[in-house]
């Protein structure tokens, strides 16, 4: 993980399938936590989806009612990751162990591979979880699930990026 331990702004990349679910409710909740704690001029926060499924559209509408009761706003636009963001960015994170294949699978080298980080490393109180599960077929339930996984993982990520920054 040394790649987000340099000096200077940190830029995060977080990772899921089609980039309309997990990966941009993190990149909000991540968001809102470094706006909330004055940092959002040293800390970028985007993500990216691993298929061209959804590109240019807002996340999933139940992830975002969602998010919105959290006091949320998810509204990137869906991008494919490319293998430049690689150079781009400090820390990839994948949701999934699928997704962390495919990215390491994607890797130009050892320092492109030591970028890639699994959400689940940051989680704090929810050791029972190996993965952030993927909530477009599930219900309710679902992606709720995935909101409070994602609000304790982000929280376990600021605060490795300001213990160690």
């Amino acid at each position: 993980m040394a790649p987000i331990y340099k000096h200077g702004n940190r830029k995060i990349l977080f990772v899921c399938l089609g980039n309309i679910c997990r990966s941009p409710a993190a990149e909000g909740i991540l968001k809102h936590i470094v706006e909330c704690n004055g940092m959002a001029h040293a800390i970028q926060v985007d993500s990216a989806g691993l298929g061209p499924w959804h590109v240019g559209q807002l996340p999933d509408s139940r992830m975002r009612a969602h998010g919105e009761r959290h006091g949320y706003h998810f509204n990137s636009k869906a991008r494919m990751f490319q293998t430049d963001d690689f150079d781009n960015f400090d820390l990839i994170i994948p949701m999934d162990d699928e997704n962390a294949d495919t990215l390491r699978s994607m890797a130009r080298s050892p320092y492109d591979i030591r970028k890639i980080v699994p959400m689940v490393n940051f989680l704090r109180h929810h050791p029972m979880h190996t993965t952030i599960p993927d909530p477009y077929y599930g219900t309710d339930h679902s992606f709720e699930l995935v909101i409070q996984l994602l609000e304790d993982a982000c929280q376990g990520l600021f605060q490795e990026i300001m213990k160690k920054g």
